[in-house]
C-alpha cells in the first residue's frame, strides 16, 4: 500500500528507464547487508505449497521475476529477498551492446501496461557470468540468452552457443529468447527449420558439457515464445521442443499488437515501436498457455507470463496449464510485495477450490481457455 500510494507516484514522475535504474540501485543499497536481506525475506517470503518440483529443480513457490528487469544480474541477489521463488536474469547476449536509443521504455498507466524497445541492452554474457559467480541469488536462477544485434541471422546459432558456454555453469535453468520484437528479424528464429536447428545445437552442447563434468546433469533448457503466433505455429514449436528434449516453454514474451487499449491512440502511437506488456497481454498469453498445454498433453513444463498483477491472474495462468508463473510489469505497478501477495492469494484460492496441491490445478481449465 505504501508503494502504490507514495513511492509509485514519485517514481512515475521520473522517465521510465531512469526510475528503473533508480529502483535497481535502491534495492542494491537497501538490501546490500545480509541482515537486511534476512529481514526482507522474513517479511516477503511465502512458501504455502511446500517445495515444487519442476524439471528437476525445487522451487520454494511458483512466482518468479521475468527476464528484462535485471538484465545484467546485478540485483538478483537482492530481488530474491522479496519472496520470488525464482529469478530470471537477462536477456544477455554474447556481445555487450547498448541497445536501442533512448527513450525506449514507456508507461501506459491507464492500461497498466508498458511498451519497451530496449533491444537487449546488456554488458555481455561474460560479464554476467563473472558477476553471478560471486553474487548468486538465494533461489532458483534462470539465465535468458538472446542473439547479438550485430550478428547476422544465419550465424545466430554460433552466437547463442557462445553465450550458452559462458553462462551455463552459473544457471539452474537456461532460456533461449527467440521472441523479442526489438531485435530485427529475431522472431524469424521461431520458424520450424531455424528453431529446430538452434535448439538441437544448444541441447547437443548441453549434453556434451554435462558429460565433460561427469557429476553434472544437463542444464534444463527452455524456449521463450511470442504471443503473436497462430495455432499451426504452436503445433510446430511443441513438436520441435519435445523432439529436442527441452524442459519446457515460457509463454509469452511481449506483443506487437496495440488492440484493446484504453489509452488515447495518439499517445500510444507517440511511443513508437516496441513490445507491449502488462494487463492488455493477459488474455492472449493465457490462451497461448492453454493451447500449448493441450498440444503437449501436459508432457512439458510451461512457465506462464503476461499481465499477472494478482493471485487471480496467476491462478488463471496455472489453470490454463502453467506450472510456474513470472511477472515484470506487475512488479512495476504493484511494488515489492507482489510475490508475497500472490502466493498468499493462491493458497486461499487453492483452499476454496478444495485442492490439496498446486499441481492438481495445473491445466484444469485448459480446454476452456485455449481459444486460439
Amino acid at each position: 500500500m505504501l508503494y502504490r500510494s507514495i513511492l509509485r507516484p514519485l517514481l512515475f514522475r521520473l522517465p521510465p528507464e531512469t526510475a528503473h535504474e533508480f529502483a535497481i540501485d535502491a534495492l542494491s543499497f537497501s538490501l546490500g547487508m545480509k541482515w537486511a536481506r534476512r529481514v526482507a525475506s522474513r517479511r516477503f517470503m511465502r512458501a504455502p505449497f511446500g517445495e515444487l518440483q519442476r524439471f528437476g529443480l525445487s522451487f520454494a513457490n511458483p512466482v518468479g521475476l521475468a527476464a528484462g528487469f535485471d538484465k545484467n544480474g546485478t540485483a538478483a541477489k537482492y530481488l530474491a529477498a522479496l519472496g520470488f521463488g525464482f529469478i530470471e536474469v537477462g536477456t544477455v547476449t554474447h556481445q555487450a551492446q547498448p541497445g536501442n536509443p533512448r527513450p525506449r521504455l514507456f508507461r501506459l498507466p491507464l492500461d497498466k501496461a508498458l511498451i519497451n524497445r530496449a533491444g537487449f541492452n546488456n554488458n555481455g554474457a561474460e560479464a554476467l557470468a563473472k558477476h553471478i559467480a560471486v553474487h548468486r541469488p538465494d533461489c532458483v536462477l534462470g539465465i535468458n540468452i538472446g542473439k547479438s544485434r550485430a550478428v547476422e541471422l544465419e550465424n545466430a546459432t554460433e552466437d547463442y552457443l557462445a553465450s550458452f558456454e559462458l553462462v551455463h555453469a552459473h544457471a539452474d535453468y537456461l532460456v533461449v529468447n527467440v521472441s523479442s520484437p526489438n531485435t530485427p528479424n529475431l522472431r524469424e528464429l521461431q520458424r520450424p527449420e531455424a528453431l529446430s536447428s538452434l535448439l538441437n545445437a544448444l541441447q547437443k552442447r548441453n549434453q556434451e558439457l554435462a558429460e565433460t563434468h561427469k557429476t553434472k546433469r544437463p542444464v534444463p533448457l527452455l524456449v521463450k515464445i511470442a504471443p503473436d503466433l497462430e495455432v499451426r505455429d504452436l503445433e510446430s514449436i511443441v513438436e520441435i521442443v519435445e523432439r529436442a528434449g527441452l524442459a519446457g516453454i515460457i509463454a509469452t514474451n511481449t506483443t506487437t499488437s496495440r488492440t484493446g487499449l484504453g489509452t488515447k491512440p495518439e499517445k500510444v502511437e507517440a511511443c513508437g515501436a516496441g513490445g507491449l506488456s502488462g494487463a492488455p497481454l493477459r488474455a492472449r498469453s493465457t490462451e497461448i498457455i492453454a493451447a500449448l498445454y493441450r498440444l503437449a498433453q501436459g508432457r512439458m513444463t510451461i512457465i506462464g507470463v503476461g499481465g499477472i498483477f494478482t493471485a487471480e491472474d496467476a491462478w488463471e495462468k496455472i489453470s490454463a496449464g502453467a506450472s510456474l508463473v513470472q511477472l515484470y510489469t506487475g512488479f512495476i505497478y504493484q511494488g515489492p510485495g507482489i510475490a508475497r501477495d500472490i502466493n498468499e492469494g493462491l493458497a486461499e484460492i487453492l483452499s476454496k477450490q478444495g485442492l490439496k496441491t498446486l499441481d492438481q490445478a495445473v491445466g484444469c481449465r485448459a480446454r476452456e481457455l485455449a481459444a486460439v
